[in-house]
């Protein structure tokens, strides 16, 4: 299966650089696969689509400030995101995540990293951060991923709420000097984010209000929270030319005893994003019944797959021959997504993180 097959032409225009002003004010497109009908709604209508026994299965992974602009000794600026958590090399035992305690203050927090630019980076480059924190470059971990130390005056998770920014994909486009704007740490996080970890936002769920929560529950709709950390991985270009070849980073999830009764009882299973589908399949068994679990996932969602616990599936328009546009295709049919994203760009949709969604059912 080759990955030119799955590129598509999107004018720059149509990429969203605001969210929507209001989260359930968003259009929806609601795709039928086996009518292959096309409705075009607003995300306030969504609850229209549910019905009493569903379970809407959320990702509540929340954003941390992963990006942090430094200076290095020779006074040029220098753009750090972080990735993972790593042990303290000197404890190469320690089992730590992005979401683990942080350190006290003064003590060392070792992160896999990416460093803009690069080029000049080497090992033992020093970056400041303020007049009280620093980190030293330790190790290149391959050709785009650096091991990076930090010592901070604040305890860390501190540090990053002063000096981090979100995350913002590369193509949500911010004045260099000024970074993120202050409504971005808001925005680019979904109103139910719970557990610290994720380096790019699991973007379907921006949409939801909590006006619309109380409206599906209303309904009779079970929430079924679950969570994965959302890694560099998730966003990494197919450099392979057969989607085959391409092997997904490994990223943690977690799947509660109650979130899993909830989904095994579910009358319809609704997964929101493209990061919680990822969890059910992987927690599901043969007969389609998740079991609770904490563990990682390298699934590689693309055509061919078969479903096995996901009936319906909120998704945002993702990027040609991305990981995530090749999932869609895997659960609507790559010519049905074509026809629809086609009908989406004519009919003015706003695309990738800040942008429409799309519900499949």
């Amino acid at each position: 299966m080759k990955l030119k097959d799955f590129h598509y032409d999107l004018p720059q225009s149509r990429i969203a650089q605001h969210p929507c002003a209001q989260r359930d004010h968003a259009r929806i497109m609601v795709l039928d696969r086996r009518e292959a009908r096309l409705q075009h709604r607003h995300f306030f209508d969504f609850p229209e689509f549910l019905q009493e026994g569903d379970c809407l299965v959320i990702n509540d992974s929340k954003v941390i400030p992963a990006r942090l602009i430094g200076t290095k000794e020779t006074g040029s600026r220098i753009e750090v995101l972080l990735l993972s958590r790593r042990p303290d090399p000197r404890r190469p035992s320690e089992d730590v995540t992005a979401a683990s305690p942080p350190a006290e203050p003064g003590a060392e927090e070792t992160w896999e990293v990416l460093l803009k630019p690069g080029k000049r980076v080497s090992i033992g480059t020093k970056i400041f951060f303020g007049d009280s924190n620093w980190a030293s470059v330790r190790e290149r971990v391959s050709e785009k991923k650096w091991r990076v130390a930090f010592f901070t005056a604040l305890p860390f998770d501190l540090f990053l709420q002063q000096f981090g920014k979100a995350p913002l994909p590369p193509y949500i486009k911010r004045k260099r000097e000024d970074g993120p704007a202050p409504q971005d740490r808001e925005r680019y996080q979904t109103i139910y984010a719970r557990h610290p970890g994720s380096v790019a936002a699991p973007t379907a769920g921006f949409h939801f209000s909590e006006t619309q929560f109380r409206a599906l529950q209303d309904l009779g709709v079970a929430i079924a929270p679950v969570t994965l950390h959302v890694g560099f991985g998730t966003f990494t270009p197919i450099e392979a030319e057969n989607v085959e070849d391409h092997v997904m980073e490994k990223e943690s999830f977690s799947l509660s005893p109650e979130s899993a009764d909830r989904i095994n009882s579910a009358r319809r299973v609704i997964a929101v994003g493209t990061t919680s589908t990822r969890v059910l399949e992987s927690a599901s068994d043969g007969h389609g019944r998740v079991r609770p679990m904490a563990s990682s996932s390298s699934l590689f969602i693309y055509p061919g797959y078969r479903f096995r616990r996901v009936d319906a599936l909120l998704t945002n328009f993702h990027l040609p021959q991305s990981s995530l546009f090749l999932l869609v295709c895997a659960f609507a049919g790559r010519d049905l997504i074509f026809k629809a994203y086609a009908e989406a760009v004519q009919e003015e949709y706003r695309f990738y993180s800040y942008g429409d969604c799309m519900l499949i059912l």
